[in-house]
């Protein structure tokens, strides 16, 4: 309990930059179409980036010429640049684009090509490589690591889930109702990813984000009432609340997923490697908690009792905090 405890204080430490951080990590979006043989319209959308223009600038190839001036428009979240390019006689494939001052930044850049024939290339640039090739078909394993890549960094990049899943684990006794209410949050969220990346339901993104931090709100009075030996239905059957909730984060997972406009020869494949990212990146989170708390039980390090309650009151806290923070947010977004 003591290692979950000053992992649960870690966790306060990282929690208090995570509105910065989750919409200064926002992803920019790179889309080119063609138009003709040799003419392509290309519109680069490159997130604020803390209330700047984002540092990361689009270099297309030399031979690129603009037969149309670009255009640029200021959007609330983003920058929008629009213009039309001719590439001569030579072939886009193999074409090399980059994004120079990508590697100073937290952000990725999702590139999508549409071509007459209506075939798709997607690919997704990070900043510790900050270029795309764009290319024909993909193998199966490029497409592969390239999803989970993708759902390992998103669930690392949210802060709310792991916390979530930190509150499950501080209520949770023995090993296999943890195995059991684990099992029952990856099968919930499993279900609702696959369901909202398919476009079969959606939820807007801020009633589902306060619906999140709602959850996490949730977790901190049950882990109180856990310290203290009281039983409840969390306490019981952990695993009931992890499913229920787990749906709920199921469509916050999609919401990572649906921004890069996949070609939808590539779903269902992108969607089991994104889930695999998932919960590989969940995974070494409940290891690396697990961890830290036998470190602490095998050191027999002794505690005042009242650090027992640090927990409760960082899942709690923050839980407040997030959910009093998007609602504000959702009500202003109706007001408008």
């Amino acid at each position: 309990m003591m290692g979950l405890t000053w992992f649960s204080v870690f966790m306060l430490l990282v929690a208090s930059i995570v509105p910065a951080l989750a919409h200064e990590s926002q992803p920019g979006t790179l889309e080119i179409k063609q138009l003709a043989s040799n003419r392509y319209d290309v519109t680069w959308k490159a997130p604020i980036y803390y209330g700047k223009s984002h540092p990361a600038r689009l270099q297309l190839p030399v031979n690129w010429k603009d037969s149309i001036q670009p255009t640029k428009r200021r959007m609330a979240d983003s920058i929008v640049f629009h213009w039309v390019v001719d590439v001569g006689q030579e072939s886009i494939e193999g074409a090399v684009i980059r994004f120079p001052g990508l590697e100073s930044t937290i952000t990725d850049v999702y590139v999508r090509l549409t071509r007459l024939d209506s075939t798709m290339m997607t690919a997704v640039v990070r900043p510790t490589k900050p270029f795309v090739e764009l290319r024909g078909e993909r193998s199966w394993y490029a497409t592969a690591s390239e999803y989970i890549g993708l759902g390992f960094y998103h669930i690392l990049l949210g802060v709310d889930h792991l916390l979530f899943v930190l509150g499950l684990l501080l209520i949770v006794q023995g090993r296999m109702m943890l195995i059991k209410t684990i099992t029952s949050f990856t099968i919930a969220h499993s279900i609702t990813l696959a369901i909202a990346t398919l476009g079969f339901a959606s939820i807007p993104l801020p009633p589902l984000n306060a619906a999140v931090a709602l959850s996490i709100l949730f977790l901190g009075p049950e882990i109180v009432r856990s310290w203290r030996g009281e039983t409840s239905l969390t306490s019981s059957y952990p695993w009931i609340v992890a499913f229920v909730f787990g749906l709920l984060h199921g469509f916050g997972f999609a919401s990572g997923l649906i921004t890069t406009g996949m070609p939808k020869v590539e779903l269902p494949w992108a969607l089991l490697c994104f889930n695999i990212g998932v919960e590989l990146g969940q995974l070494a989170f409940v290891v690396i908690a697990l961890a830290l708390a036998w470190s602490f039980r095998t050191l027999e390090i002794r505690w005042p009792r009242w650090a027992l309650v640090i927990p409760a009151y960082t899942v709690g806290s923050l839980g407040a905090y997030w959910t009093i923070q998007r609602i504000v947010i959702l009500i202003g977004g109706l007001l408008k």
